[in-house]
């Protein structure tokens, strides 16, 4: 029976981050007019969707969809940002998608723990994972820089991809704390 709970949700998983990587983020402005104003957000439901996924369905399932997902991009489906294909690996972003694994299991390993049942705990667990995301990332970038594998500077690589986008990271991770808190009591987690 956990096995099947661990596939089903690593495939879960798997969609989630598939779609999550669709859909842009946006912040809703509280201002009286209609329709509402929208703020749009330098990120995507990729990485929360991922970070739900290990919340919920625990390191297990986290890992085996984040495998899953690299998996089908290297094999040359357009998934990825920019595309997909093994040569991906010589890109800029490919730290922060590698650092997917880890951080899935991170995250699941924290949401294991006794006492995890509340917003605060899920949302520190996720962003447990959203810096492991981010470490992983500017490693590569660091490498890459050393070795000029890189056409730009790296100042302007690590604001791109890591400090552009991490105020908008950190909120979603808000967000998949509240999000896995519903899920888990739904499915009954514990």
């Amino acid at each position: 029976m956990r096995a099947l709970a661990t596939w089903s949700g690593a495939l879960a998983g798997l969609l989630l981050i598939l779609v999550g990587s669709l859909i842009p983020t946006s912040l809703l402005l509280p201002l009286p007019e209609l329709p509402p104003a929208l703020l749009g957000l330098p990120s995507t439901w990729q990485v929360p969707a991922l970070l739900v996924c290990a919340l919920v369905a625990g390191p297990r399932a986290g890992v085996i969809a984040s495998v899953a997902y690299l998996t089908i991009g290297l094999v040359d489906l357009p998934v990825f940002h920019g595309g997909g294909g093994f040569a991906y690996v010589l890109n800029p972003g490919f730290g922060y998608l590698a650092g997917f694994v880890p951080a899935a299991w991170l995250t699941g390993r924290l949401a294991q723990q006794n006492g995890m049942n509340d917003i605060a705990r899920l949302t520190l667990a996720a962003m447990a994972g959203l810096l492991t995301i981010q470490v992983c990332g500017l490693l590569n970038l660091v490498l890459g820089a050393a070795l000029n594998r890189w056409n730009e500077p790296l100042i302007e690589l690590v604001f791109g991809y890591s400090l552009g986008p991490l105020a908008a990271q950190l909120a979603l991770c808000c967000a998949a704390g509240l999000i896995a808190r519903v899920t888990r009591r739904v499915l009954w987690v514990e």
